[in-house]
């Protein structure tokens, strides 16, 4: 049951967000997309309660809770990053606004630890959902499948942390003198 709500509420993200990026780009109704914009980040409202409601109700968790946890923590701390992708690919699409410039380089790096940061946070969330859940119930033996998903937590900031130190050490080349295409200029130059 969870892990279907938990699908759910990941295509019901999308909808939310691309219904409210339609209403405001096809539509011309910023007050519509707007509105549909924040149902996105109530759909987390919605599987937590439900969540909640699944484990009150005398059920014993399982892996599926965790994942709920984990979901719900980085859906707070990327929901708005995802977001802001989607309007800008939305705005170059139908507005005639342009794309951002894939960060390279040192930019990029700086994004890597920013990245950092923000996975920290959605682990820190997720183990506090996993903490608040554990302690409401008080019954370790109906919770302890969610002890395991600290670890799990864990490994992802870890994983996040090595990709960034490395990418620190041997950062990528940055795109200088080469066009949107991704072309260095000098072989357009000789083609024309």
């Amino acid at each position: 049951m969870i892990l279907g709500l938990i699908i759910a509420c990941e295509i019901g993200f999308w909808v939310a967000v691309l219904s409210g990026l339609a209403a405001r780009y096809l539509m011309g109704s910023r007050r519509v997309g707007a509105a549909l914009l924040v149902c996105a980040p109530l759909i987390d409202v919605v599987l937590l309660i439900a969540v909640t409601v699944h484990l009150a109700s005398g059920a014993t968790a399982s892996w599926h809770h965790g994942l709920a946890a984990l979901y719900i923590g980085f859906s707070v701390t990327y929901g708005h990053r995802m977001i802001a992708w989607a309007d800008t690919r939305f705005a170059h699409r139908f507005a005639g606004a342009s794309l951002p410039v894939k960060p390279t380089g040192a930019q990029y790096t700086k994004q890597c630890w920013s990245d950092v940061l923000r996975t920290s946070a959605a682990a820190i969330i997720a183990a506090g959902i996993l903490a608040a859940i554990t302690g409401w119930v008080a019954d370790p033996t109906r919770t302890g499948a969610l002890t395991g998903w600290y670890g799990i937590l864990g490994a992802i900031v870890v994983i996040d942390l090595v990709w960034t130190i490395s990418y620190s050490i041997w950062p990528g080349k940055s795109v200088l003198g080469r066009d949107d295409v991704g072309l260095p200029a000098a072989i357009e130059a000789s083609d024309g």
